[in-house]
């Protein structure tokens, strides 16, 4: 496995050591099953949820007059098998696949630009060794136009180091747990980061009926009022603090897998956030 990191950075044109001593497959099977949550969208739904003989195997994610968005199966049996590791990474992180066309949304490429080397290089070690899964969700088909490209190409990114802090909880919710981009509304450009963000509203149409982002930043009408083991309750069982169950889509299994730093880290930094009142 070591010689596959080796390469992997190699290709990511790292230069220097960020927060971890190498790439892992550990580590990427904590941010595949753990905060990154992949499996959420990635994985065949069944009558009674998520299908996880099937796991990471592909599905249609959302339907819209704008998109047919589907997630590709990720395993070793999809598509992804005949990329290389620095391929796959860049797909991942610039939402460029090989062949030079873009993946659209829902996919969070713009946050997912900040994942740092040896993540990203943990992530592709992990993926390679699930399990294949012989499934084909199709293709992805957009009515509306996709950017060129989410930014310039991308040669190195370094990590916070690991702890509970404000800046890598901000790394741990944006840039693999993508919390900001479903709960900060949306605007013509995507969401409105620089003006709104972690404010809640953006809505979730699903077999469960429909659900809302809820407000996350520390004003009163988002999480000011909650403990921090409220908070805890509601990110990893999806319970309010009344008892009352919260909706899909968001991963509370996966999210449960965290470890308490991380999750502390994350709290952290919601507590750090602008405080915006839900918008009327």
């Amino acid at each position: 496995m070591k010689t596959l990191a080796l390469c992997v950075v190699a290709a990511l044109s790292v230069a220097a050591a960020p927060a971890l001593a190498e790439p892992t497959v550990e580590r990427g099977k904590y941010i595949v099953q753990g905060p990154g949550g992949c499996g959420n969208c990635h994985t065949p739904l069944g009558p009674e949820g998520p299908m996880f003989d099937m796991d990471l195997g592909g599905r249609v994610v959302e339907e819209s007059e704008a998109f047919t968005a589907i997630a590709p199966n990720i395993t070793p049996g999809g598509p992804i098998a005949a990329w290389s590791d620095a391929e796959l990474a860049k797909a991942i992180r610039e939402g460029i696949r090989p062949d030079g066309s873009v993946i659209g949304p829902p996919m969070p490429i713009g946050l997912y630009r900040g994942l740092g080397d040896d993540d990203l290089a943990s992530i592709v070690m992990y993926l390679r060794t699930v399990p294949a899964v012989e499934n084909d969700p199709g293709e992805s088909q957009y009515n509306i136009p996709l950017p060129p490209a989410y930014g310039p190409p991308i040669e190195s990114v370094t990590a916070p180091e690991q702890g509970v802090t404000v800046e890598y909880g901000e790394y741990l919710a944006n840039a693999i747990s993508h919390c900001t981009e479903c709960h900060t509304p949306m605007g013509e450009m995507g969401p409105m980061f620089e003006t709104d963000l972690g404010r809640g509203g953006f809505e979730f149409h699903g077999p469960w009926g429909v659900s809302v982002a809820a407000n996350i930043t520390p004003h009163e009408d988002g999480i000011g009022n909650y403990s921090d083991d409220e908070l805890k309750a509601i990110i990893t069982k999806g319970v309010h603090p009344d008892g009352r169950p919260m909706f899909p889509p968001m991963p509370y299994g996966y999210f449960a897998r965290m470890t308490p730093d991380d999750l502390d880290a994350i709290i952290l930094y919601l507590r750090s956030l602008e405080p915006l009142p839900d918008k009327g």
